[in-house]
């Protein structure tokens, strides 16, 4: 029985603490969104642990995880999850990068959301050599909306 009680315990603050560390990374799970009086989306994000704008969201519907990246270009997804979200690679290139020339391939998200803004007809590029699962939102869809930082907050507008 004590074993039982100590496997227990230890299944419980493995969850309570893999949670708490998913919260210091993405502080914006379920980002705070509404509509204006003026009818615009406008959402509220805040900073992580490392000064990153990270927020849960969706492409075509599905679920994922964006990294907001005011110095890329293009909308960039992990491979992997371009599988995940049944997205087609299209025309092969290249890419300059912080790491160096990377292969890229471009695609299309037809509806990208963060909270209560969509984005229709996104350009994209699929990147096989990104290693990790969060997608940077590139300047291809936040020039679509306005953004304004203060301290360690960040106001998205539709």
């Amino acid at each position: 029985m004590m074993i039982l009680a100590w496997g227990t315990l230890i299944a419980l603050l493995i969850f309570f603490f893999d949670d708490m560390l998913e919260k210091q990374f993405n502080p914006n799970q379920h980002p705070n969104s509404h509509i204006t009086p003026g009818q615009r989306a406008e959402v509220i994000l805040e900073a992580n642990r490392q000064h990153h704008y990270v927020t849960g969201g969706t492409i075509n519907g599905q679920p994922v995880v964006f990294m907001l990246d005011t110095g890329a270009t293009d909308v960039a997804i992990p491979t992997s999850t371009a599988n995940r979200l049944n997205l087609i690679p299209g025309r092969k290139s290249y890419a300059n990068t912080a790491n160096g020339t990377a292969t890229i391939y471009s695609t299309q998200i037809d509806s990208l959301t963060i909270g209560d803004i969509k984005l229709t007809n996104v350009s994209a590029h699929i990147s096989p050599g990104m290693d990790f699962d969060e997608i940077l939102l590139g300047m291809s869809a936040l020039k679509q909306i306005e953004f304004t930082q203060r301290g360690d907050t960040l106001i998205l507008r539709q």
